[in-house]
C-alpha cells in the first residue's frame, strides 16, 4: 500500500480534522490533497525532489505532506524551532527548491552565508491552488519509493536525514495498529509535533488509516488540551512524558475515564510516573521506543501485558537483538546494544553512505541504545552508548551545543551533560572553564546561544569550574560530570 492510499476509501462526509474549531471532512481533505499536488508539479516538481515543510501542527501540514507525495517528491519535515542558519543548513544538505511554510522565513542571509547558490521558492498554504484545467501527472510509485527525510541530530554537531520509504511508513503504522485497542470512532487527540516521527506515524498516519477523527492542537498547552479534551469527547492520545506529569497535576480521574489507551514515547517514562498516573486515573501508560531510522516504532508495552520502567516488547514483524560488541546476542537479564531489522528501517541517510553503512551494518540497524530483556520478553533502556539528552521529548546532542559554546570569547572549555529533572525528564545542563579573565555571566551565555542554535537546545543550568574532568587519553568523563552535577547545584543554592 502506498503513503496516499491510506485515506481514499473512508466516507467523504466524515470529519477528518478538527482545528480551532474549523471542521474538514475526508472529502474536502482528498480535494485538497489533490489539488495541492497538481499545483506543486506545476511548480515543477518531479519525482523524487525535496520538498521542505516548515509549520506548526495543522490540517494543512498534513495535506501539504501527503500532496508533496503524491507529487512524486519527498518532504523535508523541519522542526518548526529550528533558527535560519540550522533551516540553511538542510535546505543546502537536501538540494530542495521549494519550501512550504505557513509564513515565510527569513533565511536569505544564512543561505548566503552556506554559500547557496540556488533560489528557494518559498509558498505559503494561501498560495497553494491548482491552475485551471491542470491533471496530476500519475507516476508508477512503489511501496520502496523514498517518502521523507527526517533529520536527526549528529553527535559531531551536523543532523542527517534518514530517508524513509513509502513502505517503511505505512508498514510500520500498520504493525503499531495491530497491538493497540483503535477503531474509526476514535477522536484522537494530535498534539506530538507533526515533524516528529513518533507524531506522525502514531497520531496522524494512523488515524489517517482507521478513518478516525483528528483534534488538532497547533502546540501543547494544557489548559486548552484539558478543554478540547472535553469538548469533543477525545478518547485517545499519544505523548510524551512532560504531558501525562501535567494531566497528574491538573486533571481529575473523571476527565480523562473515557480514554481506551494512553501511550508514552520520545524520552524515559519515569518509574514515579508510571505508578503515580495509574494509581491516580486507573490506567498504566503504555510505554514504547522507536528512532527515526526504524520509522519510528520498534517496541510497545500490550494493553494486558506493562511493567514499570519497560518499553514493552517488539512489534508485529519487527525483530529485535541485544548484541555485545562483537555482535553476539546476550542472554536475558544482561545488557547488550539494542538491533533493531524489519521492514521498518530505513533506506538510509541522505547523501551519507559510511554513515548509511556503519548504522546498519550485519544487515540490523544498531540503536547504540543499551538494554536488557527480562524471563517475560520485556526489553528496559539502560542507558545511551553515547550522550545524547533527551529534554521534553526532543533529541539534544551536546556536541553541537559544545561547538556553539566554544564559539564565545569568554569560553575556554565546555562539556554539556543531561540531568534529571521530574518536567522533562532531563534537563541540559553546561559545564564551562572560562577563559582567562573571562565573564562568568549565564544570562549572556543563554543570550548568546539563543542566536546560535534552537531555544530547546539551550542548556538550562550553567557551572563555571577551572578544569574539565578527563581520563589519561584526554576524553572528558561525563559520568563524573552526571555524578558530581547534582552536588554542584545544591551547593550552589
Amino acid at each position: 500500500m502506498l503513503l496516499n492510499d491510506v485515506f481514499q476509501k473512508h466516507p467523504a462526509e466524515k470529519t477528518a480534522f478538527i482545528f480551532k474549531d474549523q471542521f474538514t471532512t475526508y472529502g474536502e481533505f482528498r480535494k485538497k490533497v489533490l489539488d495541492w499536488a497538481v499545483f506543486l508539479q506545476s511548480l515543477g516538481v518531479k519525482r523524487g525532489d525535496r520538498v521542505g515543510l516548515f509549520s506548526k501542527n495543522s490540517p494543512d501540514f498534513v495535506a501539504a505532506y501527503f500532496a508533496i507525495v503524491k507529487a512524486g517528491g519527498i518532504v523535508v519535515p523541519f522542526n518548526f524551532q529550528l533558527i535560519a542558519p540550522e533551516v540553511a543548513y538542510i535546505v543546502q544538505d537536501t538540494g530542495m527548491e521549494i519550501l512550504i511554510t505557513r509564513s515565510k522565513l527569513d533565511i536569505g542571509q544564512a543561505l548566503q552565508d552556506l554559500g547557496w547558490e540556488k533560489e528557494l521558492k518559498q509558498i505559503t498554504f494561501d498560495e497553494m491552488a491548482a491552475p485551471l484545467g491542470a491533471k496530476l501527472i500519475e507516476y508508477d510509485m512503489k511501496e520502496s519509493d523514498p517518502a521523507v527525510i527526517i533529520y536527526t541530530s549528529g553527535t559531531t554537531g551536523r543532523p542527517k536525514g534518514a530517508m524513509l520509504s513509502q513502505g517503511n511508513v505505512v508498514h510500520n503504522t500498520e504493525d503499531f495498529m495491530a497491538i493497540i485497542p483503535v477503531s474509526e470512532n476514535d477522536v484522537g487527540l494530535c498534539v506530538l509535533p507533526m515533524y516528529h516521527g513518533f507524531g506522525w506515524n502514531c497520531s496522524i498516519v494512523m488515524n489517517l488509516y482507521l478513518g478516525a477523527t483528528m483534534v488538532v492542537q497547533e502546540t501543547y498547552q494544557f489548559g486548552e488540551s484539558m478543554n478540547l479534551i472535553k469538548k469533543y469527547k477525545i478518547n485517545s492520545m499519544f505523548g510524551v512524558p512532560t504531558m501525562y506529569q501535567m494531566f497528574v497535576k491538573g486533571a481529575q480521574p473523571e476527565d480523562l475515564a473515557h480514554f481506551s489507551y494512553f501511550i508514552s514515547g520520545g524520552a524515559a517514562l519515569s518509574r514515579n510516573l508510571y505508578d503515580t498516573f495509574a494509581e491516580k486515573f486507573g490506567q498504566h501508560v503504555h510505554e514504547g521506543y522507536g528512532l527515526s531510522e526504524a520509522s519510528p516504532v520498534v517496541t510497545c508495552s500490550r494493553r494486558n501485558k506493562t511493567k514499570q520502567g519497560s518499553i514493552g516488547e517488539p512489534l508485529p514483524n519487527v525483530r529485535v537483538k541485544l548484541v555485545d560488541e562483537n555482535f553476539n546476542e546476550v542472554p536475558v537479564g544482561e545488557v547488550g546494544e539494542l538491533c533493531v531489522q524489519g521492514h521498518n528501517l530505513m533506506i538510509g541517510y541522505w547523501n551519507r553512505p559510511k554513515e548509511t553503512a556503519y548504522a546498519l551494518r550485519d544487515g540490523w540497524l544498531h540503536t547504540e541504545d543499551l538494554a536488557y530483556k527480562d524471563e517475560d520478553g520485556m526489553l528496559f533502556i539502560v542507558d545511551r552508548l553515547k550522550d545524547m539528552i533527551i529534554s521534553s521529548g526532543e533529541n539534544v546532542y551536546p556536541r553541537e551545543v559544545e561547538e556553539a559554546l566554544m564559539t564565545h570569547p569568554d569560553v575556554k572549555e565546555a562539556a554539556v551533560i543531561g540531568i534529571p529533572d521530574k518536567l522533562r525528564g532531563q534537563a541540559i545542563c553546561a559545564y564551562i572553564v572560562p577563559e582567562d579573565g573571562g565573564i562568568r555571566d549565564k544570562r549572556m551565555i543563554r543570550k548568546y546561544l539563543l542566536s546560535r542554535i534552537a531555544a530547546y537546545k539551550v542548556p538550562k543550568e550553567y557551572i563555571f569550574c577551572e578544569q574539565l574532568p578527563r581520563n589519561n587519553t584526554g576524553k572528558v568523563l561525563k559520568k563524573v560530570l552526571r555524578q558530581q552535577a547534582v552536588e554542584d547545584l545544591i551547593n550552589r543554592k
